[in-house]
């Protein structure tokens, strides 16, 4: 009687045992499960899901505008150039900076031209001086001085806008995409170029 009240005591206390071991291994390490397959895809491949604004939209004008702008040979001696405004005149939200970040960042990657700070970017380079010459945190010979920004040549201000069209069985959209580059000080248009998109999709 002893025996089977001591074999049935092991038991359990394994069996408890063994149940504290999982419940620490679950704590320690949570088994992660995803409910669908997740795959990396090509970031150049096309990218057909839907006829809006798409990724592969976004580098076709990127690579359009750029290469027409290194083609015209305007960039003689780096000059300074800033963005402006990219006005969004489509019925779609797309964010405009991203597509000028493209097309800034294979600018600047040539080497053939320098970025000032844009508009919308201006107040962060103020806050900076202000901080470094007015805070009295900073040694004098460190600082940055006023008055010492480099003033853009070149100003970059363009536009997307859409043409859309749809029937029962099948819907058009047009896109096209305008950027200009003006001469700050003389106010003339130094170079223009256009990228046209026409996407088709049925039901």
């Amino acid at each position: 009687m002893q025996r089977n009240f001591q074999r049935t005591a092991l038991i359990v206390a394994f069996a408890a045992s063994t149940l504290t071991l999982s419940a620490c291994q679950n704590l320690s390490s949570p088994t992660v499960r995803f409910d669908r397959q997740v795959n990396y895809g090509d970031a150049k491949g096309v990218e057909l899901v839907t006829n809006e604004f798409g990724s592969s939209d976004l580098q076709m004008i990127a690579e359009k505008m750029t290469g027409s702008l290194l083609e015209t040979g305007i960039f003689q001696g780096r000059p300074t150039v800033t963005i402006s405004t990219v006005k969004n005149k489509t019925s779609e939200y797309i964010d405009t900076t991203n597509v000028m970040n493209s097309i800034q960042t294979a600018l600047v990657k040539s080497g053939k031209v320098r970025f000032t700070r844009s508009i919308n970017e201006m107040q962060q380079g103020v806050d900076e001086l202000q901080r470094q010459n007015q805070s009295g945190l900073y040694k004098q010979n460190t600082t940055a001085k006023v008055g010492q920004m480099t003033a853009a040549k070149y100003q970059l201000e363009g536009e997307l806008t859409s043409i859309v069209k749809q029937n029962n069985n099948t819907k058009d959209v047009f896109y096209k995409f305008t950027l200009k580059m003006f001469d700050v000080q003389e106010g003339t248009i130094e170079w223009q170029d256009e990228k046209e998109i026409r996407k088709t999709s049925k039901k």
